[in-house]
C-alpha cells in the first residue's frame, strides 16, 4: 500500500520541556545525534522522493505534516523552502495538503502571513486550562507556556488567519476535570479536537490513579462524550467520530482506532525514513528502518516488515485482539501501546480494558438511535420526556441545560414526525436520506436539529394542501447536508437554484445556472459536480471564498456556540425581513457585540444563560432599518433559533437575545403541553398593547417580559451606589416591568381559561418575579440584602460600567415584546 501522509521533521529540538513528550522523555534517543534542522539538501531529496512516489502510485493528494521537535525553531527561511520544494515537484494533478503542527509559543503574525501565503494549515498542541496545560506543557525552567500558545490560537481565531486553523491536540491526564478541559478547548473555536491517549507500553504503563477507577481514561473520554452529545456535537472530536464510524463498518480518522491500513511515515532531519514516532516509546530504536532518502524508494520503506506489520488489519493483530467483539473497532489501539519486552507487540494495547469501555458505552448510547433503514427517519420517543422537576424550572421561566436539552430532544423527535409526513411523497431523496439515518444517525441528527429543516417541513406540509410538487428538492437538500456530515465516499444529486447549491447547517456552494448537479462525500473535503461540467472541491475547514459560503459559528466563555445563519434561504420565516450575507466587518462587529451581551447575561442572568448555552444554536441577523431597530423575533416553528436587528448596545442585545428564546421554551412546551383553553376566543387586556390580546399571546409575553424584568433587575443591582442617567434608567424600567408582569399575571390567573399545568405555569411566575417586586426603586438596594433575593443574580464585586441609554434603549419599541405568532403547534 502507498504512503499518502508524510511526517517531516524540519528541526529536531523543542523550546519547552513536556514531560510527557515521547520524543525527548521516553525510550528512544535517537534525537541527540540529529541534526538540529534539516538541510536544503535533504529538504530537496524529501520532495523528490515524494514526488517520485506520487508518480508511481498515480496519487491524487498527499498530506505532509511539518513537524519537529519544535517546527517553528526552524525559521521563516526554511519553512518556505520546505514548501516551495515540495509543492514544485509535485505532478500536475497531485494536490499537496500542507500543515504544520506547533506548540504555539512561537507562532506569531509574521509565521501566520507566511503560512498565509504558503497556504500551510496550523495545529496546535494545548491540553486544555492554564492548570491542565502547566501539569506537563513547560519551558526547561519552569515557566508556564500557557499565556503564549493562547495568544498564538487567538490570532489564528482572527478572520484574517481563520482558515489556516487547523485544530487542537490534547494530551489527556486523567487527573485533569476533563469537562474544564474540553471546554476551555471548545470556547476557541477549534475546527476539530483530537483527544490522545498518554503514550505507555507494558513495560512502563499509563498512570492510574487511586480512586480514579479501573479504566479512568475511559473514563474520562466518556464524560466528554456525553457532555458533547448533549451539545449537538458542536465541533468534531477525532476519537469520537473515529468510534462512531468504526462502530458502523466505516474508516476510521486515526491510526489508534480501526483496522484501516497505516500509510504515514516519518522523514528525520537528517533525511532517514522511520516509522510512526510514537514508537520512540517502546524502546531505543523502536522507528529504525535503516532506509534515507538519499538512496532508498519510499516504495522500499514500504517492504519494510515494522511497515508491514502496521498494514497487516486482522492479521497483524494478537490472538486475544483477534477474538475481541469490538476489534473493527479498536483496531488492537495504537501499534505502540502494545510493546512488551520478550513478546513484542503481539499484545493487546496496554490501554485494553480503556478501550472496551469506551467502545462499549459509546455503542450503547447511541445504538438506540438506529431504526431501520426502510422506515425513514423516525422518531426516538413521543415526547419531550420532562422529568417533574424540569416542568417545575420551564415553570419559573427558567431552565436549566439538562431541561433545555430535553426540549431539544422532543423538538427533534417532532422534526423527524413532520419529515415522515411529507418525505415519502418526494421519493428518492427521502430514501437516501433513510439510508444515510440508519448508518449514521448522528449526522442526520445534527441537519435535522437546525431550526429551519423544522420550518420547511412545516411550510410544506401546509403548502397547497400537501401537494406533492411544493419544494420537493429542499429534503435532496437535507439529505446531501447529511451525507457530508456522515463523511461517506457517496454521491446524492441536488437542485441547483440561482445559481446556489444550499446545504443546510453547512452553507452555500456557488456554481452558477441551474439544473442539477451531484455531491460527493469524503472524509475531509466533499465534491459538487454539475450537470454543466461545473465542479468545487470544499475542505471541510476551508474558509469563505467566492465559490463558497459557510455558515459560521461563534463560540464563547461559558459554554454557548451559535451559528449566524446568513445562507439559509428558509431563514427568511420570521417576521421582519432577513439580513444578506453578513461582511466580515459585520460579522467582527456582531462576534464582539454578542460576546458582551453573552458575558453580561452570565453575570446577571445565569438562571437563563445555562438553557441558552445548549438551546439557542442559531441565530439570524435581520436586516437593519427604523422598523427593525432594536428588535427581536422568534418563529414558532424553528426551535432554536432567534432573529435579530442588532441594536446599538450589548445590554440591548442581551435583553433581546433573552426574550426571543423565552418564546422558544415556551412555544417547545406547547407543542407537548396545553396551558390554557385553546378555544377561547375573547381579547384579555396586555399592559403592553392597548386593544385586547388573544390568551395565548398574553401568555406567551408574560413568559417572555418575566425575563426582561429580571434582567433589570440585575442592571439596577449592578448600578447600586451609582447615578446618573443609565443607572435611574434601569430603575425606571424595573419599576415599570415588574408592576405590568404582574398585572399581566393577575389577567392569566384570573381569565378562567387556564389548564392546572398553565395555573401552575403562571404561579412559578409570580414566584419567580416576587423578588423583583420587593427591591427598592426610591434608594439603591444594599449589598447586604442581596443574598435574601432568590432569583436575581447579584453581579461582579465591581460595580458594572455606566452606559448612557441610547433613544433605540429608551424607547417602547425598543422595549416592547413582539406580538405572538398563533399558529397552532405542528405536534397536535
Amino acid at each position: 500500500m502507498p504512503f499518502s501522509q508524510f511526517v517531516l521533521k524540519v528541526h529536531s529540538r523543542c523550546d519547552l520541556a513536556c514531560d510527557h513528550c515521547y520524543v525527548y522523555e521516553h525510550a528512544d534517543t535517537s534525537w541527540r545525534g540529529r541534526p538540529r534542522a534539516i538541510t536544503g539538501v535533504a529538504l530537496d531529496r524529501v520532495a523528490e522522493r515524494i514526488a517520485e512516489h506520487a508518480i508511481g502510485h498515480r496519487l491524487p493528494a498527499v498530506h505532509v505534516v511539518l513537524h519537529g521537535g519544535e517546527p517553528l525553531l526552524a525559521g521563516p527561511q526554511l519553512l518556505r523552502r520546505a514548501a516551495e520544494r515540495l509543492r514544485a515537484a509535485l505532478p500536475a494533478g497531485c494536490a499537496l495538503d500542507l500543515r504544520i503542527h506547533t506548540n504555539g509559543v512561537r507562532l506569531d503574525r509574521a509565521f501566520c502571513e507566511l503560512f498565509d501565503e504558503l497556504d500551510i494549515k496550523v495545529g496546535i498542541s494545548l491540553d486544555g486550562d492554564a492548570a491542565a496545560n502547566d501539569r506537563h506543557r513547560r519551558f526547561a525552567d519552569g515557566r508556564s507556556s500557557h499565556a503564549k500558545v493562547l495568544a498564538a490560537v487567538e490570532l489564528l481565531r482572527r478572520p484574517e488567519f481563520r482558515h489556516l486553523y487547523a485544530g487542537l491536540l490534547c494530551t489527556i491526564d486523567v487527573e485533569n476535570d476533563p469537562i474544564a478541559v474540553y471546554e476551555a478547548l471548545r470556547v476557541l473555536e477549534p475546527p476539530r479536537i483530537d483527544f490522545l491517549l498518554p503514550h505507555a507500553t507494558w513495560d512502563e504503563p499509563p498512570k492510574r490513579p487511586a480512586g480514579l477507577g479501573e479504566n479512568p481514561y475511559a473514563q474520562w473520554l466518556l464524560a466528554i462524550h456525553q457532555h458533547w452529545e448533549r451539545q449537538g456535537r458542536p465541533i468534531p472530536v477525532r476519537t469520537f467520530d473515529s468510534v462512531h464510524r468504526t462502530l458502523r463498518g466505516r474508516s476510521s480518522l486515526t491510526e489508534a482506532l480501526g483496522l484501516d491500513p497505516a500509510d504515514l511515515v516519518v522523514i528525520e532531519t537528517d533525511g532517514t525514513f522511520e516509522q510512526a514516532d510514537s514508537l520512540k516509546t517502546a524502546y531505543d530504536g523502536a522507528p529504525v528502518t535503516g532506509f534515507d532518502v538519499f538512496a532508498n524508494s519510499l516504495d522500499e520503506v514500504a517492504r519494510h516488515p515494522g511497515m508491514m506489520a502496521r498494514q497487516s488489519g486482522l492479521a497483524g493483530l494478537s490472538a486475544t485482539c483477534r477474538s475481541c467483539p469490538v476489534v473493527r473497532s479498536c483496531g488492537g489501539g495504537l501499534y505502540a501501546h502494545r510493546w512488551r519486552t520478550g513478546a513484542g507487540f503481539d499484545n493487546p494495547s496496554v490501554f485494553c480494558g480503556d478501550l472496551m469501555r469506551l467502545i462499549t458505552t459509546i455503542r450503547d448510547r447511541i445504538a438506540p438511535a438506529l431504526p431501520a433503514a426502510a422506515a425513514g427517519p423516525g422518531p426516538a420517543a413521543p415526547g419531550p420526556g420532562l422529568r417533574p422537576d424540569q416542568l417545575g424550572q420551564l415553570a419559573r421561566g427558567h431552565g436549566d441545560a439538562d431541561t433545555v436539552a430535553a426540549l431539544a430532544a422532543g423538538q427533534l423527535d417532532l422534526t423527524r414526525r413532520l419529515l415522515a409526513a411529507v418525505g415519502p411523497a418526494v421519493g428518492e431523496p427521502w430514501q437516501a436520506l433513510a439510508e444515510l439515518d440508519a448508518s449514521a444517525p448522528g449526522a442526520v441528527d445534527a441537519v435535522l436539529a437546525h431550526p429551519y429543516v423544522r420550518s420547511w417541513a412545516v411550510g410544506r406540509l401546509r403548502a397547497a394542501a400537501g401537494d406533492p410538487s411544493a419544494e420537493p428538492d429542499t429534503l435532496a437538500e437535507i439529505a446531501a447536508a447529511a451525507l457530508i456530515r456522515a463523511g461517506l465516499e457517496a454521491e446524492l444529486p441536488v437542485p441547483v437554484r440561482g445559481g446556489v447549491i444550499q446545504l443546510p447547517t453547512l452553507g452555500r456552494v456557488l456554481v452558477g445556472g441551474s439544473g442539477q448537479a451531484v455531491v460527493r462525500g469524503g472524509a475531509d473535503r466533499f465534491t459538487v459536480r454539475t450537470a454543466a461540467g461545473v465542479t468545487r472541491v470544499v475542505g471541510f475547514d476551508q474558509p469563505a471564498d467566492q465559490h463558497w459560503l459557510p455558515v459560521r459559528r461563534l463560540g464563547f466563555v461559558g459554554g454557548w456556540s451559535v451559528a449566524l445563519e446568513d445562507t439559509d434561504p428558509q431563514r427568511d420565516c420570521h417576521r421582519w425581513p432577513a439580513e444578506a450575507r453578513l461582511t466580515e466587518a459585520a460579522l467582527g462587529d456582531w462576534t464582539g457585540a454578542l460576546r458582551e451581551a453573552w458575558e453580561l447575561l452570565l453575570r446577571d442572568l445565569p438562571q437563563y444563560a445555562a438553557g441558552i448555552a445548549v438551546g439557542l444554536t442559531t441565530l439570524t441577523p435581520l436586516r437593519p432599518g427604523p422598523a427593525a431597530q432594536g428588535v427581536g423575533t422568534a418563529a414558532r416553528q424553528a426551535f432554536g433559533a432567534v432573529a435579530i436587528a442588532r441594536p446599538r448596545t450589548a445590554p440591548a442585545l442581551a435583553r433581546l437575545l433573552v426574550r426571543e428564546f423565552q418564546a422558544v421554551k415556551l412555544g417547545a412546551v406547547l407543542d407537548f403541553h396545553d396551558l390554557y383553553d385553546r378555544t377561547d376566543r375573547r381579547g384579555y387586556r396586555a399592559p403592553w398593547q392597548a386593544d385586547p390580546r388573544p390568551l395565548a399571546e398574553l401568555f406567551q409575553q408574560t413568559y417572555a417580559e418575566l425575563a426582561v424584568t429580571e434582567f433589570w433587575a440585575g442592571r439596577a443591582l449592578a448600578y447600586q451606589g451609582v447615578g446618573g442617567e443609565a443607572a435611574e434608567h434601569a430603575r425606571e424600567q424595573l419599576g415599570r416591568r415588574r408592576g405590568d408582569t404582574e398585572r399581566a399575571l393577575d389577567t392569566l390567573l384570573g381569565s378562567g381559561s387556564l389548564t392546572a399545568l398553565g395555573e401552575r405555569f403562571a404561579t412559578g411566575l409570580r414566584e419567580s418575579l416576587s423578588p423583583c417586586l420587593v427591591m427598592p426603586l426610591g434608594t439603591p438596594p444594599a449589598v447586604a440584602d442581596r443574598s435574601a433575593r432568590a432569583g436575581v443574580a447579584a453581579p461582579a464585586e465591581q460595580p458594572a460600567p455606566v452606559e448612557r441609554p441610547d433613544a433605540a434603549e429608551r424607547s417602547d419599541a425598543a422595549e416592547r415584546p413582539a406580538p405572538a405568532d398563533h399558529s397552532a403547534p405542528a405536534g397536535r
